[in-house]
């Protein structure tokens, strides 16, 4: 069933990554999650130590490849478990865990070619920080998005610089887009994480940071709760009630009212997040990835709205 939105042809309300990726390149395009065995300067002591207080030991890449693998090994090994769900398509190589550009450029140049050299990579997928885009990394993400889809991923998850402080972020929103711009003069495509039920967070900050995202015009946004990993400073935080869960609806509400202010051109990559299930203290519901989503769907029915509803230039 078609919903009527102008990027979309089944039921969806909003621009999703899938829709977009079988528009680009008319078929299954999967991405291949790897760790390149990089860090942060958030946990190297060059800006902080410690990390990201909700981020796990891997840097948010649970899921990615087994860093003392080499790029090629852990492509095809991730690529082998992808194939037990979905047979053929085309591939994104995700450099995930910690910040991909925080090293030297021949060392990423080894990365990153080599994983463009497997067969079937039709793009690039680069998680990084704002702060750690030197001249030299930028000249060569702009020759790397003349050769294959690149999209370099940028953690913000607020634009307030009082949470950047309570999560351990260590750089601010106008360190943010510096690099954002940055990127954007240089034709590169960019992807914005925003993380909902930060510590400290009200409905209304929220949607501060998704209505100013949006009026950057980002080509993708990725938005999920906050959840809590077991060995993360977070998950002492939430035990001695220092911070709180978002309930399932409660999200669901929020999303909502994220998603009419993003200009429908802005591809939507993820509403949803969850951590490995052994490790993962809470929202419980976080696991239930289809039922979140098919409830985000039901809620944009009942308004009967459609993402960019309420988008403002």
């Amino acid at each position: 069933m078609k919903s009527g939105f102008i990027y979309s042809d089944d039921n969806k309300r909003y621009h999703t990554w899938n829709y977009h990726l079988r528009r680009k390149f008319g078929t299954k395009v999967m991405k291949i999650a790897l760790n390149a065995g990089f860090t942060c300067p958030n946990i190297d002591g060059t800006k902080g130590t410690g990390g990201c207080i909700y981020c796990s030991p891997s840097g948010s890449g649970d899921f990615a490849g087994d860093k003392r693998l080499s790029t090629e090994e852990q492509f095809d090994a991730v690529c082998k478990k992808m194939h037990e769900k979905w047979r053929g398509g085309l591939y994104i190589a995700y450099f995930q865990a910690h910040t991909n550009t925080y090293a030297p450029v021949h060392e990423l140049r080894e990365r990153f070619e080599s994983a463009l050299e497997r067969p079937g990579v039709v793009g690039l997928s680069i998680a990084t920080r704002a702060d750690c885009l030197p001249g030299g990394v930028l000249n060569y993400l702009s020759e790397l998005k003349e050769r294959t889809y690149l999209i370099v991923e940028l953690g913000l998850q607020s634009v307030f610089d009082e949470t950047g402080e309570r999560i351990n972020r260590c750089h601010t929103y106008a360190e943010f887009l510096e690099g954002y711009n940055a990127l954007c003069s240089r034709g590169i495509n960019t992807c914005v994480h925003l993380i909902n039920g930060l510590p400290g967070e009200d409905k209304e900050m929220m949607l501060h940071s998704a209505r100013t995202v949006a009026a950057l015009r980002p080509h993708c946004v990725k938005m999920h709760m906050l959840h809590v990993l077991k060995n993360t400073p977070l998950a002492g935080l939430y035990e001695s009630g220092g911070c709180r869960l978002l309930e399932k609806d409660e999200y669901v509400d929020i999303i909502a009212d994220q998603l009419e202010l993003f200009h429908p051109e802005t591809v939507i990559q993820r509403l949803t997040g969850d951590g490995a299930r052994a490790d993962l203290i809470g929202p419980m519901w976080s696991l239930r990835k289809f039922e979140v989503l098919n409830a985000i769907d039901k809620e944009l029915e009942r308004r009967n709205s459609f993402q960019g509803d309420k988008f403002q230039k």
